[in-house]
C-alpha cells in the first residue's frame, strides 16, 4: 500500500469529486462508459485510484441512481477501494453536470480544497494532482489545462469561419481544484446554459481563474477511439 501515501505541500483537509454520470451512447455499449473495462479494470477504478494516493483525501463519487449498484459490485473484490473504504462517499448525480457537483459539493462540511475531476479521465497523474492542491491553496483556484496544438476556426451562424489565433487557446482538463468556500459560495446560483465546467461557475461569481499546466495523455474518454488510446497509454506508462 505504499504507492498510495504521498502528500501535498500544503495541511489543508482534501477533497476530491469525481463525477461519473456518463452513459454508454456514444462508446455504443450499454454498459455505462465508466465501467468499461481498461486493460482488465474499469475506467472509473483507474480513476480514484490515482486520487487515493494522495495522503488522507475523502473521495466523493458522484454517480446516476440506477449506476450505483455497479459501484458496489466492481469495488467488492478490489483491495484497494476495500482498504480505503472510509475514504468514500458516494453521492446520487443531477440532471446535469452542475447538479452533480452541487451534490458532491453539498457533502462536504469543513473548509479546505476540492478537486472536481472526471470520471473518465484514468491517465491523470499525480503531480498535476498534486500540483493542484498545491496552486489552489495559494491562489483558491487551480484549472488544468493544455495548448491547442492544431489550427482553429470559428464557425457563425451563416456558416462562415474564420481563423482564430491557436496561440491564446487552451483546452481544459481536470482536476479543477478550488478552495471549498469560495466554490460554495459561486454554487449558490440558478444554473446558467453556459455552464460547462466547475471554472465557468466560479468565474461567473467573479473569481480569477489559475491555470496550470496539464498533460496531453490526459485524455477524456467518450468514444471507441479514446479508449484504444488510452490502452495503449496506460501500456506504455506501466512499462
Amino acid at each position: 500500500m505504499s504507492n498510495f501515501i504521498h502528500s501535498v505541500e500544503n495541511n489543508q483537509r482534501k477533497y476530491a469529486i469525481i463525477v461519473a454520470g456518463g452513459s454508454g451512447s456514444r462508446m455504443k455499449s450499454e454498459i455505462p462508459k465508466q465501467f468499461l473495462p481498461l486493460n482488465g479494470k474499469p475506467i472509473l477504478l483507474h480513476t480514484v485510484e490515482k486520487f487515493l494516493q494522495v495522503a488522507d483525501i475523502q473521495l466523493i463519487v458522484v454517480l446516476p441512481k440506477n449506476d450505483i449498484y455497479y459501484w458496489y459490485e466492481i469495488t467488492q473484490s478490489n483491495q484497494t477501494i476495500q482498504a480505503f473504504s472510509n475514504n468514500f462517499t458516494i453521492v446520487v448525480g443531477g440532471a446535469s453536470r452542475f447538479q452533480s457537483v452541487k451534490n458532491g459539493l453539498n457533502q462536504i462540511k469543513t473548509d479546505g480544497l476540492v478537486a472536481v475531476h472526471d470520471g473518465v479521465r484514468p491517465l491523470v497523474n499525480l503531480e498535476i494532482i498534486q500540483k493542484s492542491f498545491q496552486v489552489a491553496s495559494e491562489k483558491g483556484t487551480a484549472v488544468t489545462s493544455v495548448w491547442v496544438k492544431d489550427s482553429v476556426r470559428e464557425v457563425g451562424l451563416d456558416g462562415k469561419s474564420i481563423a482564430i489565433d491557436r496561440t491564446k487557446l487552451k483546452l481544459i482538463q481536470t482536476p479543477q481544484t478550488f478552495n471549498i468556500n469560495l466554490m460554495k459560495n459561486a454554487f449558490e446560483v440558478d444554473e446558467q446554459s453556459f455552464f460547462t465546467d466547475c471554472a465557468s461557475v466560479l468565474e461567473f461569481a467573479g473569481k480569477t481563474i489559475t491555470l496550470i499546466e496539464g498533460d496531453y495523455e490526459n485524455i477524456k474518454i467518450t468514444t471507441p477511439e479514446d479508449m484504444i488510446v488510452a490502452e495503449a497509454l496506460l501500456r506504455k506508462n506501466q512499462g
